[in-house]
């Protein structure tokens, strides 16, 4: 059904690629982010091209289109009062970070990110901002221990895990103590 080459796209994630290998039934692709995942036959799609055997059935536009169209969020709006301005919010994520960080490993995208957030924490200190929110994401939590280390490194510095409603568990807010 897919042959090396084969441009192909996963049904139920926003992910494209092009056809590394073919096991039995377990296809391995380079997405266009350069990285290699494996998918069963039967998450993929094959696009582009005329394969007469490909046959899905009238549905393979409307799947097409639910990937466009973005979800709407499912979490409550916090209200603050008006008075209140808002809370700088820093994404530490790497793709909001640089353009490209293909060929970064690891260590590269950690050192990144920890620096970015320390950039911050300074400047908030330097212009006297009482709390900021950085934003980590979940994964496997080594993004978050890093941002705990450098935190805990700060007398100033008080920090806990943002508003649940509004972050998830992928955020810290981060609220600096003021000397008079």
């Amino acid at each position: 059904m897919f042959n090396k080459g084969d441009k192909v796209t996963v049904l139920d994630d926003a992910i494209d690629g092009v056809v590394l290998s073919v096991k039995g039934d377990k296809v391995t692709i380079e997405t266009t982010d350069g990285f290699d995942l494996t998918f069963e036959a039967k998450e993929l799609i094959k696009i582009g091209g005329n394969d007469l055997n490909f046959n899905i059935g009238p549905n393979l536009s409307q799947i097409i289109k639910e990937k466009e169209i973005p979800k709407p969020r499912s979490f409550v709006k916090e209200k603050k009062p008006k008075h209140e301005a808002g809370v700088p919010e820093f994404d530490l994520h790497i793709e909001k970070l640089v353009k490209s960080f293909r060929g970064m490993n690891n260590y590269d995208i950690l050192t990144l990110q920890t620096e970015t957030a320390q950039r911050h924490i300074e400047f908030a200190i330097k212009n006297r901002i009482p709390k900021i929110v950085f934003i980590h994401g979940v994964g496997e939590g080594v993004l978050k221990s890093e941002l705990d280390f450098l935190l805990g490194r700060y007398d100033n510095i008080a920090f806990q895990d943002a508003n649940y409603q509004k972050y998830g568990l992928g955020a810290t807010e981060v609220y600096i103590k003021q000397n008079k």
